[in-house]
């Protein structure tokens, strides 16, 4: 491999929140059923498509496996006899594509493993699960302090993230939770940097942010490991559903939610944003706010999986965000999952779209207010409050968060340290804003040279005002070129060489000032290398 030639990678890096569309183009008979033809797009672009074959009774395995979301979906009915008749056709063709149209709108639906693999079963094969737990048995390999319990099988929304249900060998009625997840399509840092980063998980501490027991990284993936809380998270607390089971069935359409006073919408809001707020002191990237992404304990809540940005994991309102130019920050990013949290809070339901312009007139003025500078179309595409306007909004202001327990904690190695510092130091003068600086002072410098060996001459003629010679002096003084360099140096050549009269020496010092001002190393040719056996010329 060539020096700098960029690694490949083989691994699928795929980014599942990006929607799919799907087209039922034609239906065509195949002796005994009909074959419906589908074009299938993932995202906006047109060229990225493919086609399926589909017949009908592949529609009702997939809404057989989605019943127990509860959401309800107009599958047309099954037909006994005449179901291949032309007529019959065209409108169970229309009424399937209806369904496709509903069903896809629904995020929990689209984004749901039995969706994916109905629309692109090359991309989501099904042995993820298996998969996972390879990696999790390779890991108990090199830490044989923990055992399984048992898998926790698609109690979140990711396709490519695993639970299982775990506890210390030197602690059998102890329970802990280990989430391994595949690296995402976002992953910019290196695998080095990464490792480093899980280290020191554990050691973040803070009141509103749930700890990490252990965490590493390798390559494949990420796997850390949480204690296990039995109320769940506070998406179960608001559906009132038990933290094991199956995602589409805890969250899909709930029979009934919890509601949530103005109290708890105000403490939990605080609690939230003083978390935001201190990850983002520490240069700590979250955009992964969400009900299932905060533990509930008691009157307290704490985020959870922090480190999934480190792995490039697309946030779970990704498709939402990316409609709005103006949301391209960590910060406008929090802020606007924030306002999909409270919504979700105030009336126990995720709002399902990227944003809402009407809300009851009998909400509450603070939470209407709030909603509207956060959902709104107009604010999405304007500007959205920073976590700072959120803390002084009379909303969260007067609540106190004080917790003697914790204290925020974030040990960062002294080798990590000395690269943060090096790093901020070098993004502080690469900045436009110290390059402008340094342009600036250099244009004066420059100027004030120019002035001051023009008065030198006019009073001293060849001289400078403390005597010595204009041009030997100033260009000994300023003179970049380098020791190692095989061209002369100029001031060899105007030292040996006193200026004659005064407007003689002021253009030789301006053209040597304007050399010096216009010199770039990158044009300087390296010095050859000799071999100590030939004599040098």
């Amino acid at each position: 491999m060539a020096l700098f030639e960029k690694k490949k990678s083989t691994k699928l890096m795929l980014d599942d929140t990006v929607p799919l569309t799907a087209v039922i183009e034609a239906a065509q008979n195949v002796e005994t059923h009909i074959d419906y033809v589908i074009r299938v797009q993932r995202g906006p672009v047109p060229e990225n498509c493919w086609q399926i074959h589909r017949r009908y009774s592949d529609f009702v395995t997939l809404h057989d496996n989605l019943k127990q979301s509860g959401i309800m979906l107009p599958l047309p009915p099954k037909k006994v006899f005449g179901n291949m008749e032309r007529e019959f056709v065209a409108e169970r063709q229309k009424a399937l594509q209806q369904y496709l149209n509903i069903l896809l709108s629904y995020q929990i639906l689209s984004n749901s493993l039995h969706v994916k693999q109905f629309l692109d079963i090359n991309n989501y094969p099904n042995n993820f699960q298996e998969i996972a737990l390879q990696h999790v048995s390779m890991f108990f390999r090199s830490e044989p302090y923990w055992e399984v319990v048992e898998p926790l099988k698609e109690v979140g929304w990711r396709i490519r993230k695993h639970y299982f249900l775990i506890k210390p060998k030197e602690q059998p009625k102890v329970r802990q939770v280990l989430a391994w997840s595949d690296l995402g399509p976002d992953k910019h840092l290196s695998d080095k940097d990464i490792q480093s980063i899980f280290k020191l998980l554990p050691t973040l501490q803070h009141p509103f942010i749930y700890p990490v027991t252990f965490a590493t990284a390798s390559d494949s993936g990420a796997l850390s490991i949480r204690s296990f809380h039995a109320t769940g998270t506070l998406r179960d607390f608001l559906c009132k559903a038990k933290p094991k089971y199956n995602y589409l069935k805890k969250y899909g359409k709930p029979k009934s939610y919890t509601e949530f006073n103005l109290m708890n919408i105000k403490t939990y809001g605080r609690q939230i944003l003083e978390a935001l707020k201190f990850l983002h002191s520490k240069g700590i990237p979250y955009g992964h706010l969400h009900a299932s992404n905060i533990m509930l304990e008691g009157n307290t809540c704490r985020l959870l999986d922090i480190e999934n940005s480190f792995i490039g994991l697309p946030s779970y309102y990704r498709s939402y965000i990316v409609q709005f130019r103006k949301i391209n920050t960590t910060e406008s990013v929090d802020a606007y999952c924030f306002g999909h949290l409270i919504y979700e809070m105030v009336f126990g339901e995720s709002l399902n779209a990227p944003t809402k312009d009407d809300f009851p007139s009998h909400l509450p003025p603070p939470i209407k207010a709030l909603l509207e500078c956060l959902l709104t179309t107009e604010s999405c595409k304007t500007g959205l409050p920073t976590i700072d306007d959120l803390l002084s909004d009379p909303l969260f202001s007067d609540i106190p968060v004080g917790n003697s327990e914790f204290k925020p904690q974030l040990k960062i190695p002294a080798s990590i340290s000395s690269y943060r510092r090096l790093s901020k130091a070098q993004a502080f003068h690469m900045s436009d804003d110290e390059k402008k600086k340094r342009k600036k002072s250099s244009r004066k410098r420059l100027s004030m040279q120019l002035a001051s060996g023009d008065n030198g001459i006019r009073e001293n003629g060849a001289t400078s005002p403390n005597g010595s010679e204009s041009g030997s002096s100033n260009t000994r003084a300023v003179s970049p070129v380098s020791p190692t360099n095989s061209v002369p140096s100029p001031s060899c050549e105007n030292s040996s060489s006193p200026v004659s009269n005064g407007k003689a020496g002021v253009n030789e010092r301006n053209a040597l000032l304007g050399s010096i001002a216009g010199f770039k190393k990158d044009g300087l040719k390296k010095t050859e290398t000799h071999d100590r056996s030939e004599p040098m010329i």
